[in-house]
C-alpha cells in the first residue's frame, strides 16, 4: 500500500500462535499473543496512541484467541478509528458464538470486505448485515506473465511428465484422498502423470495430532502403488518458488469436500498465473469458474475428478485455451488492482473524497469531426472515412455538446453542437418520417431510413437539445423537429428505441409540459417497456427480455426517469429492480465491472453474460442509469456501482488495463478476451465523454485528498 497516493504509511499488528516464535520484518510493529486478553487491549491502546486514521482487520476463525475468537472484540471495542474488515470465511450455519463475533465485527466495522458474492449475499441474508457497507474485492494475485510449463518443470526435476498440483497447507477438508483415488485411471491414459502435493500440514493439525493425516495420505499412496506418482513437497516455500511450482503444472486441483469454502487463495493463484483448473464446486470455486475459465466436478466423486484431468492432459489445443482464457478473466484481480480497491474502502471508512476525476480532455473529439460531422470509426486513433458517419453517434454528440458546457468546455461545445445538429436536421426524411443513419464519405445517405434504435436515440438527442438553456437557438430549433419525429414512435417494436425515445421525452417534457400528445406518447412507451420487464420477468431472471445485449441500463433508466417525472412508483420500482439485477449480473466474481460482451448477444435465452467483447456503451449506460437511481433513492449503492463502471475504463476490468487516454479523452473499442481493441471510434469516444460528465454529477465534493495511514491486522 505504501506506493498507492495517499497512504504516507503502513504498519502491522500481528498474532503469535502459542508457543511459537516468528522472525517478523519491520512492518511488524507489535505482536499479539493468540490468548493473551491484556494484549489485545495494549494493541488498541498502541493503535490510538499512534494516531492512525484507519484499521484492516483480517478476520479468519482461529486466528484470534477465546471462543470463537471473541478477544479480537476487546481491540475493536478499544480502538477510536474507523474499521475495515475483510472476512476471509463468512459461514451460513453459524454456532451462537460465531454469530456473536461475526454481528459485533458487523456493527463496528465502517466497511467490510469480502472475496466473493456469494458472501455479500450470506451476510444480509443470515446476520442482517447494510449492504450499504459490504464491498466484493476478490483475492489478489500476482501480475506474472503467461507461461508454458516446460522451463519450470526442466528445473524442479519434473521434465517430461505431465504435472497435476495441489499446493496449501494439509487438512482433512482438502480432498487430497479423492484426487489420489482418481490417480490409477489418470495413469491409465497418461502414463507420464504426476500429482504433486505441496504444503507443509496446517499448525492447528499439527498441534492436535502431529504428521498422522499425512501419514494416512502416503499409506494411501503405497495401498494403491502410486509410488512415484504422486510426490508429497512437505514445506512452507517462499513467493518465488510457490510461483515456479504452479507454472509448471499442467492442471491444477483444488478438490475440497464441502461448498463452504468463501476464498481459496491457492485456487486465486493458479487461475490468474493461467493454470487450467480442476475444481469440485465449492462457493469460490463456482463463481471464478462458472465462465469456462476452468472445470467443476462433484464432491467426493474421484471418477469425475479423474475424467476431468484425464480430459485435460490429453487435449493439448483445450488445456493451453482454458489457460489462456483463465489469465484474461483473471488481471483485474492482480494485487496493485486490488489495492486500489482497498484505497478507496479505506477512504470511505474515512469519509476521504473518491479519486479524483480525470480532466475532460477533448482533442480527439476534434480529431474525429470534419465540417460535415463525426465519423464513425476509427482506425486506432486515426478517423476512418472509408466507413463515414451515421446519425446515431452525431445524435449522441450533440446530447454531449448539450452537457459538457458544464464542465467546462462550452467554447467547444458552442462551435460544434450546430454540426451534429445540421447532420441530425439533413437526416429527416419527411417522405416516410424517419431519419436515416448511415452516411457514406461522399455525404451520399445509403439508405432511406434506419434502424427504431438509432430513430429513438436521435428523438433522445433532440429532446435534451430543446431543453438545453446554453444552446437556446438550436433548442428553438429541436422542439419542433422531436414533434415531427416523435410519432413514429408509436409503431415501433424495439424495447431500446422506446428507452432512448422515453430519455428524449423526459427532457422535452420538463420545458414543454403543455404537450399532451407527447405526454400520451410517454405513457404509452413506459407501459410498453414496463409490459416487457412483466412477461419475461422470473425469481432469477429481471429483466425486458430473453436475452442481455447491448446499452443495456439505458432501459432501466428510462423507466425510473419517466417513473420520477410521472410520479409512477409502479415504473419507478420496475427501473430499480431491473437495474439492481443488472448490476449484480454484470458484476465479475472479484468485483469489478463486467459487462455482457457482443458475442453473448446471440446466446441461448436467460444464457449468463458472455464476457467479451466488452464495450464501453455499457459502462456509460450502467453510470447514467445509477445517477437516475440516486435522484430516487439516495443511498451509497448507486454511487458506488457507478464509480464499479467508470473505473472499466480506467483499468479495473478483466484485462487490468486502461480504455482511455486521458491526455486525449480517446477511448479504445473494447476489451476483447486477450487484450484491448485498439480502434477508437465515435460510439467508445462519445461513452466514455458522456460517462465523465455524469460522473462529475454523481460524484461528492472532490477536495483534495488526506493522506491516510494504514494499520493492518494479520497473521503469518
Amino acid at each position: 500500500m505504501r506506493h498507492l497516493d495517499s497512504v504516507a504509511q503502513t504498519a502491522i499488528v500481528a498474532m503469535c500462535d502459542p508457543g511459537a516464535q516468528y522472525a517478523y520484518g519491520p512492518h511488524v510493529c507489535w505482536t499479539i499473543e493468540q490468548e493473551d486478553a491484556p494484549g489485545y487491549r495494549a494493541a488498541a491502546a498502541y493503535i490510538n496512541a499512534q494516531g492512525f486514521d484507519v484499521v484492516c482487520l483480517q478476520h479468519e476463525f482461529g486466528i484470534f484467541g477465546g471462543a470463537a475468537g471473541e478477544l479480537i472484540l476487546d481491540l475493536i471495542a478499544a480502538i477510536r478509528v474507523p474499521l475495515v474488515t475483510t472476512l476471509h470465511t463468512v459461514l451460513d450455519r453459524p454456532s451462537p458464538a460465531q454469530r456473536r463475533v461475526i454481528e459485533a465485527i458487523l456493527d463496528a466495522s465502517a466497511q467490510v470486505v469480502v472475496m466473493a458474492r456469494k458472501g455479500r449475499a450470506i451476510l444480509i441474508d443470515t446476520y442482517g448485515a447494510d449492504p450499504d457497507k459490504i464491498v466484493v474485492i476478490a483475492h489478489g494475485i500476482p501480475d506474472m506473465p503467461l507461461v508454458t510449463p516446460d522451463r519450470a518443470k526442466a528445473a524442479l526435476g519434473f521434465d517430461g511428465r505431465h504435472v497435476i498440483l495441489t499446493f496449501g497447507l494439509l487438512s482433512p477438508n482438502k480432498g487430497i484422498e479423492t484426487m489420489i483415488a482418481a490417480m490409477p485411471a489418470i495413469l491409465e491414459q497418461v502414463p507420464d502423470a504426476v500429482y504433486v502435493v505441496m504444503g507443509a500440514t496446517h499448525p492447528a493439525l499439527l498441534r492436535a495430532a502431529g504428521e498422522a493425516y499425512r501419514e494416512t495420505l502416503v499409506a494411501r499412496v503405497h495401498e494403491l502403488g502410486l509410488d512415484g506418482q504422486v510426490v508429497f513437497l512437505d514445506r512452507f516455500v517462499d513467493r518465488p518458488e510457490l510461483l515456479d511450482h504452479i507454472a509448471m503444472c499442467d492442471v491444477y486441483v483444488t478438490p475440497y469436500l464441502g461448498e463452504a469454502q468463501m476464498t481459496s487463495g491457492t485456487l486465486a493463484y493458479s487461475h490468474g498465473l493461467g493454470r487450467p483448473v480442476v475444481s469440485t464446486p465449492y462457493w469460490h470455486a463456482v463463481e471464478l469458474l462458472i465462465d469456462g475459465s476452468g472445470m467443476l466436478v462433484p464432491f467426493h466423486d474421484s471418477a469425475a475428478l479423474g475424467a476431468a484431468v484425464t480430459g485435460l492432459l490429453v487435449d493439448d489445443r483445450a488445456r493451453m485455451a482454458m489457460g489462456r482464457k483463465a489469465y484474461g478473466a483473471s488481471r483485474a484481480m492482480i494485487w496493485s488492482n486490488v489495492a486500489q480497491r482497498y484505497r478507496d474502502c479505506f477512504r470511505q471508512a474515512c469519509h476521504r473524497p473518491a479519486p479524483a476525476l480525470p480532466t475532460l480532455e477533448l482533442a480527439h473529439f476534434r480529431t474525429m469531426c470534419d465540417d460535415t460531422g463525426l465519423f464513425q470509426h476509427a482506425v486506432h486513433s486515426i478517423p476512418d472515412r472509408h466507413h463515414g458517419y451515421c446519425i446515431d453517434d452525431n445524435a449522441r454528440a450533440l446530447i454531449a455538446c448539450c452537457r459538457i458546457g458544464a464542465d467546462g468546455q462550452g467554447a467547444f461545445a458552442q462551435a460544434m453542437a450546430p454540426r451534429f445538429a445540421a447532420f441530425i436536421q439533413h437526416g429527416w426524411n419527411p417522405d416516410n418520417g424517419l431519419f436515416r443513419n448511415f452516411m457514406g464519405y461522399d455525404r451520399r445517405w445509403l439508405e432511406p431510413s434506419g434502424s427504431q434504435d438509432s430513430h429513438g436515440r436521435t428523438l433522445w438527442a433532440l429532446g435534451v437539445c430543446a431543453q438545453s438553456k446554453d444552446h437556446p437557438a438550436l433548442a428553438h430549433w429541436a422542439a419542433p423537429l422531436f414533434r415531427l419525429a416523435m410519432t413514429s414512435a408509436a409503431a415501433f417494436g424495439s424495447p431500446r428505441a422506446w428507452a432512448f425515445a422515453l430519455l428524449g421525452f423526459d427532457a422535452y417534457c420538463a420545458t414543454h409540459p403543455r404537450d399532451t400528445a407527447a405526454g400520451y406518447l410517454r405513457q404509452d412507451l413506459a407501459r410498453r417497456l414496463r409490459a416487457c420487464l412483466s412477461a419475461c420477468e422470473g425469481r432469477d431472471w429481471v429483466w425486458f427480455e430473453d436475452r442481455l445485449s447491448y446499452d443495456n441500463a439505458r432501459l432501466c433508466e428510462a423507466l425510473i426517469v419517466t417513473g420520477r417525472a410521472l410520479d409512477d412508483r409502479d415504473l419507478i420500482d420496475a427501473g430499480l429492480r431491473s437495474l439492481t439485477w443488472l448490476v449484480a449480473a454484470q458484476t465479475a466474481p472479484s468485483g469489478h465491472f463486467r459487462p455482457v460482451g457482443s458475442h453473448g448477444f446471440l446466446a441461448g435465452t436467460r444464457a449468463p453474460p458472455h464476457p467479451f467483447d466488452q464495450q464501453p456503451v455499457e459502462a456509460c449506460a450502467t453510470i447514467a442509469a445509477c445517477l437516475a437511481a440516486t435522484s430516487i433513492d439516495p443511498a451509497p449503492v448507486w454511487r458506488i456501482e457507478a464509480q464499479r463502471a467508470f473505473a472499466w475504463f480506467t483499468g479495473t476490468n478483466d484485462l487490468g488495463v486502461p480504455l482511455v487516454d486521458t491526455t486525449t479523452g480517446a477511448c479504445r473499442d473494447g476489451l476483447h478476451p486477450d487484450r484491448a481493441n485498439e480502434n477508437r471510434g465515435a460510439e467508445s469516444l462519445l461513452a466514455y465523454v458522456l460517462a465523465l460528465s455524469d460522473m462529475r454529477r454523481i460524484t461528492p465534493s472532490r477536495a483534495r485528498p488526506v493522506p491516510v495511514v494504514l494499520q493492518t491486522l494479520t497473521s503469518e
